[in-house]
């Protein structure tokens, strides 16, 4: 495979995890309030800005993936990596708890990332 094609997955990938984290972190300092508020809080929250605009990069990286790639490999690679990070993410900065099924379903998910990769060929 191009390394140019694995770059802008890569990249996909870390955009679209760090967009994740960024949201969440955002969230996190939102005070409860009616919907409205909610949204109006969103607009100047930085973390959430800075989210949303990850989304847009790894929609636009992606995209660029999708016209030189297979759908039925660049999808379930995009999705299952970027679900390692989050939850990596996830235990290392908002101290979440991350149970022995979960780290087993995280084995079998690499197992099966690797799998999907072999049709990259």
């Amino acid at each position: 495979m191009p390394m140019k094609l694995v770059f802008f997955l890569v990249l996909a990938i870390l955009c679209n995890a760090f967009a994740n984290v960024l949201i969440k972190y955002g969230m996190q300092h939102m005070v409860a309030g009616t919907a409205w508020k909610h949204v109006l809080g969103m607009l100047v929250n930085i973390p959430v800005i800075s989210g949303i605009f990850l989304f847009g990069l790894a929609l636009i990286f992606y995209s660029w993936v999708l016209g030189k790639m297979n759908l039925s490999i660049a999808y379930p690679i995009m999705t299952s990596v970027g679900f390692l990070i989050v939850i990596l993410f996830s235990w290392l900065f908002f101290k979440e708890t991350i149970s022995t099924v979960q780290i087993i379903g995280s084995f079998l998910i690499l197992s099966g990332v690797w799998m999907v990769a072999q049709g990259i060929r």
